[in-house]
């Protein structure tokens, strides 16, 4: 009885029922669909770019821009879009083309100019201050003051000493007044303007030796040194005649004492990738003359600590007249060289003592003095395992041996129980780093190398050798992962591989696929590992690669404004429990040219907060999905760093301008 109850009481569906119920599903869907394409691409017809308030940003006709109110913090996910209800921004025209994108597409232009003006709200952030004019070059852990405190021996004043917590500058370094966005590679090997490295006491000081000529409002480098006057291509073609360059053999270089990177910027034209330093001293803003011109550098000294490069990083290593006492200290200094030198990598020496015989009056030096030096070097090099190959001239050529079945070494000046590859706060010793073992003498210790490019997305020898807990597969894997990004980087930014992006920072370099995935001569790559990950630039080094390691705690070694392009994956969850985000993020700002891109990537609760702090530094930045879609937690956050100067006017670099220097 009951079951037929049941059954009684269930009434068939009527079909215009159900025929409702499906039309309403259909109208609500094609809603939402015209909601999410046409209104949003409604959104990204024009971009805005936040200036900070009170920085006496002035448009091109001389009126006075004023401050804007960025809009308030939104966590992912939120209904509206990043752009929505921007009132009172400052805009600028985006010559970008348009494309439908789920986050309004940013403006990576350089403009300096094209603003419209619109009444500001109140502001409700709170933006960081900007900091004295005076701190224009401010580099934090090389500063002049604080290095004075340190003793001169072996150039410990001369190295990193960061301030304490209590002394940071926590606010924006502003750009000199008439700064302008540097001259596209390759013209920037060549020019510079001056009022973005305002110092000529290089011009007088090195007029004979064709370091650097001021001509109007722009520096010219005309490619000479010290110790090749008539221009760096001809010195190099000398180089070539014994090193071989041409084949990729040889892919980096490192330049000690580098002057203003002459020799770095036209070795670049042998797709030779250098790394040049040079200390912070009376030949003011060497390193930032290479950066301006699109030369990898940064500031060091070989002092009392070791360069901050792994063993076995470069294939070759020059010192042009870069006077570092080789010989003292029972040759640390040499067998620090030795340490980062690859297996068969060659060592170039120009100036003294090299030529004793024709300079010793030049130098003010004895006979006897130069004679001696130079044959110290010469027992050093024969220690370290090093065969001279040629010296003509000022010139001399030494090739480290492939391995130490040859070498004649005392076992007492061996290195004992030490990680070659540290290279960050590790006092430096006079001791010699061993080779890695061979089994017969044919063998590359280390393992051998393919020539470049090749070897950029070759398994490295570390890890075809099982020196690293990496395996085969996980690099390779890692390598396609890269490439899969980087076109979808491209996709959001057009700009990326252009010469928009010379100097390019990669903040947690990982096994270097950024990088390899972006290699292309218009651009090179500072791939920094930071102290706290895994020690991976070795790998790095071996792909053909440039990089550095460093903590990110504290202030980079290099200048304001040397950057075009950082990216930082997984770099504020490393650091999540080690420092302040604003203090990475505000030395970002500080390395980052005006106008320059960011892209970092991270999980989305860490991006919700480097996002409200980059936008308290003025940031006009946009978080998107991870390229696998919505679901992944990983989160984009993509960004420009707005134009201004402290008290200046915009300037934008006009054709007739860019006419003269070609």
């Amino acid at each position: 009885m009951g079951d037929k109850h049941y059954a009684s009481s269930r009434k068939p569906r009527r079909p215009l029922s159900i025929f409702a119920v499906m039309a309403l599903c259909c109208f609500f869907y094609l809603l939402g669909s015209w909601q999410k394409t046409g209104f949003t691409l409604a959104l990204t017809k024009r971009t805005s770019l936040n200036v900070p308030p009170a920085l006496g940003v002035e448009d091109r006709r001389g009126h006075s821009v004023q401050p804007t109110r960025p809009p308030e913090q939104e966590k992912v996910g939120d209904k509206k879009s990043g752009s929505e209800g921007r009132q009172g921004s400052v805009r600028v025209n985006s010559k970008a083309s348009q494309k439908k994108f789920d986050a309004p597409e940013l403006d990576f232009e350089a403009h300096h100019g094209d603003i419209q003006v619109s009444r500001p709200p109140e502001q409700k952030l709170d933006f960081f201050k900007q900091c004295d004019a005076k701190y224009r070059d401010y580099t934090p852990c090389q500063e002049q003051d604080r290095a004075m405190r340190f003793p001169r021996e072996n150039m410990i004043y001369r190295e990193r000493h960061c301030p304490a917590e209590n002394e940071k500058l926590r606010c924006l370094i502003p750009p000199p007044k008439g700064y302008k966005t540097p001259f596209p590679w390759p013209k920037s090997r060549d020019y510079a303007y001056y009022a973005n490295v305002p110092y000529k006491s290089l011009t007088v000081e090195k007029a004979v030796q064709n370091w650097v000529q001021y001509q109007g409002d722009v520096f010219k480098f005309p490619g000479g040194g010290t110790m090749f006057p008539q221009g760096a291509d001809a010195f190099i073609d000398e180089l070539a005649r014994v090193i071989p360059m041409a084949n990729g053999t040889v892919r980096t270089a490192l330049d000690t004492g580098c002057g203003v990177a002459s020799w770095g910027a036209y070795v670049m034209k042998r797709n030779v990738l250098p790394m040049s330093f040079a200390p912070k001293d009376n030949h003011e803003a060497q390193v930032q003359f290479a950066l301006e011109r699109g030369v990898p550098a940064v500031i060091g000294v070989l002092g009392s600590m070791r360069l901050p490069y792994p063993a076995r990083a470069f294939d070759m290593a020059q010192c042009s007249r870069c006077l570092i006492p080789w010989t003292v200290n029972n040759g640390m200094y040499l067998m620090e060289v030795d340490r980062v030198l690859r297996p068969g990598g060659y060592w170039v020496l120009s100036g003294p003592p090299i030529n004793w015989k024709t300079y010793y009056k030049t130098w003010k030096r004895s006979k006897k003095d130069l004679q001696e030096e130079q044959q110290k070097i010469e027992d050093l090099a024969e220690l370290l395992c090093w065969e001279k190959k040629y010296e003509k001239g000022d010139t001399a050529i030494w090739r480290k041996r492939i391995n130490d079945k040859k070498c004649r070494r005392n076992s007492i000046s061996i290195c004992r129980s030490r990680d070659a590859d540290e290279g960050w706060e590790e006092k430096m010793v006079a001791c010699i780093t061993p080779y890695p073992k061979v089994m017969n003498r044919d063998e590359v210790a280390g393992g051998e190398l393919k020539p470049f490019p090749a070897r950029l997305h070759s398994v490295p020898p570390r890890i075809a050798n099982k020196l690293v807990p990496i395996t085969v597969d996980s690099f390779l894997e890692d390598d396609k992962l890269w490439k899969k990004r980087v076109i979808s980087y491209k996709k959001i930014n057009k700009m990326i591989g252009t010469t928009r992006y010379r100097n390019v920072m990669d903040m947690n370099a990982q096994l270097g696929g950024f990088a390899a995935a972006l290699d292309s001569p218009k651009s090179w790559v500072m791939n920094v590992v930071p102290v706290i990950a895994d020690n991976t630039l070795g790998i790095i080094y071996e792909r053909g690669l440039i990089g550095i390691y460093h903590e990110w705690c504290e202030g980079f070694s290099t200048y304001p404004r040397t950057y075009d392009l950082i990216h930082a994956a997984g770099l504020f969850s490393l650091y999540k429990d080690k420092c302040k985000f604003e203090d990475i993020l505000l030395e970002m700002d500080r390395i980052l040219r005006p106008e320059g891109a960011i892209i970092v990537r991270d999980e989305v609760d860490v991006m919700n907060k480097v996002r409200k702090i980059a936008r308290r530094m003025r940031w006009e930045v946009t978080l998107r999905d991870h390229e696998d879609g919505p679901l992944v937690p990983e989160k984009i956050m993509v960004g420009t760093k707005p134009y201004w100067v402290a008290g200046g006017t915009n300037h934008s670099t006009s054709a007739k301008q860019e006419e003269l220097y070609d």
